[in-house]
């Protein structure tokens, strides 16, 4: 009994210290956070609810992939050529500032209009004007060659960064801004300078293997190119060039001696897999397949403000009446199952923030539905429970038996539910895989606190008395 109490009290303080971890981390949506002393705390703010367009407002493009290119070579190269695309859309899209974009790769149903497809989902939260989302997708990316600068002012830059990094770290630890004032105007400027060899002069790269199995990515330049890159690494023998795309480094390979033949060869520590991705970053200049826009969707940030507000409110109401149900009904174990359903949504909600789990109206849909399901099992073990204590059994023994007989039923029909959520999942569109993985991860956690929080919390408290407080407590309904 003192193992089963202990491992009580642990269940309910890991539960309050979920519900805190929740709450800290999200104060900007929690208004109830004053009240309660709850502050928010900064280094929490990372695990902030992630939310859908339809919950936050923003634009969201539907792109087609044309890969009728590409099915001659197989699968393997589709994919390729898709994460590749995803890849350079991720980073136009980024270079214009825009927070938490969502771009993933979508396999349409073969039985939509026109067959499968392969299309490409571009969310921008924020971003309202669809003309001006359109643009950022369509524009062409920059890929730049660029030198190192002049020993003095590559120092002078590097302690300059370094002390913009410590001034950063002192803002962090004290909770303040950065004074501007203390920044030296170096620590902007890039080791790097720019030179005239840009994307528009590379003919193509490609993936080759050494004689040892060694990846490396080959680099072929056109006429102009060629010049450009042979006058380039005949002034930085010994020194690195580095490639920009986008304004991002993405690789800096050293010279070892003038390259005059328009071709060159990065080798370094790759991996198949990132010289495949390096290489599809370098041939970006052309997106490594068309694409057509297919739809548009600008949801504004007050609907959706209102639209998750209505939500939680209804989230909330549902709950409470739940609870009351529980309460009225199943007495004392419906107590026991209000705490644990309490605890099972401090569990759902953490998952929510450190997977993280992008929450849309659908997937919220989905999180309520589960609550009814985990309650559900609670119904089962209690009803179990009320047919043993007909029988003349003990309030320690029925519970055990109420348990073993309701867990086939629980397991049987959480089973059904968890295969249409990976069916869901498998064949769905981004929102409904939204709803299949909140519904398949709250089907697992409400199996866990009904079988084990409830039990554990039941069996803690140690009542087996025969008296009619008992009884009334452990009765339901209008009668004992």
């Amino acid at each position: 009994m003192k193992k089963t109490r202990f491992l009580a009290v642990l269940l309910v303080l890991c539960g309050l210290g979920l519900a805190y971890f929740d709450f800290a981390s999200e104060s900007k949506h929690f208004a109830i956070l004053d009240k309660v002393n709850i502050s928010p705390k900064a280094s929490l703010q990372k695990f902030s609810l992630k939310l859908g367009l339809d919950l936050q407002g923003g634009t969201h493009l539907v792109y087609k992939a044309n890969t009728s290119k590409l099915v001659g070579t197989g699968a393997t190269e589709v994919n390729t050529s898709m994460n590749s695309l995803r890849d350079v859309i991720e980073r136009r899209v980024n270079l214009f500032g825009v927070a938490e974009p969502l771009v993933q790769v979508e396999q349409s149903s073969a039985f939509t209009e026109g067959g499968q497809q392969q299309r490409l989902i571009v969310e921008l939260p924020g971003v309202t004007d669809v003309q001006k989302a359109v643009a950022m997708i369509g524009a062409t990316p920059i890929l730049e060659f660029k030198v190192e600068r002049p020993k003095a002012e590559m120092d002078a830059i590097t302690k300059a960064k370094e002390d913009y990094q410590k001034l950063a770290l002192e803002a962090q630890k004290n909770g303040t801004k950065v004074d501007q004032s203390k920044i030296n105007p170096l620590a902007l400027e890039d080791v790097y300078a720019s030179t005239e060899l840009t994307g528009q002069f590379l003919k193509k790269s490609s993936l080759d293997l050494s004689q040892f199995g060694e990846p490396k990515v080959a680099l072929e330049f056109n006429a102009q190119g060629k010049d450009l890159f042979a006058k380039i690494t005949k002034e930085n023998v010994g020194k690195t060039v580095a490639i920009y795309l986008d304004g991002s480094p993405i690789s800096a390979p050293r010279v070892n001696e003038e390259i005059d033949s328009g071709n060159a060869v990065i080798s370094g520590s790759f991996t198949v897999d990132e010289a495949k991705t390096l290489v599809g970053r370098l041939n970006s200049g052309a997106l490594p397949v068309s694409i057509e826009l297919l739809s548009t969707q600008s949801v504004g940030s007050s609907l959706g403000g209102e639209a998750y507000s209505s939500i939680l409110l209804a989230g909330l109401y549902g709950f409470l009446i739940v609870a009351l149900f529980m309460l009225l009904w199943y007495r004392f174990p419906g107590l026991i199952a209000t705490i644990s359903l309490s605890i099972y949504a401090a569990i759902m909600i953490a998952i929510f923030k450190t997977l993280p789990v992008t929450m849309t109206a659908a997937g919220i849909a989905g999180f309520i539905l589960t609550i009814g399901m985990a309650v559900d099992a609670n119904i089962l073990i209690f009803a179990r429970m009320k047919e043993e204590l007909a029988k003349g059994r003990g309030i320690h023994d029925a519970i055990l038996e109420g348990f073993a007989r309701a867990w086939t039923s629980i397991r049987d029909s959480n089973l059904s539910t968890i295969i249409s959520a990976v069916i869901l999942f498998w064949f769905g569109t981004s929102m409904i895989k939204g709803f299949a993985l909140v519904l398949g991860i709250g089907v697992l956690v409400s199996m866990f606190t009904a079988l084990t929080v409830t039990r554990t919390l039941l069996l803690a408290i140690g009542v087996d008395g025969d008296s009619k407080f008992t009884k009334f407590l452990f009765g339901s309904g209008a009668k004992n």
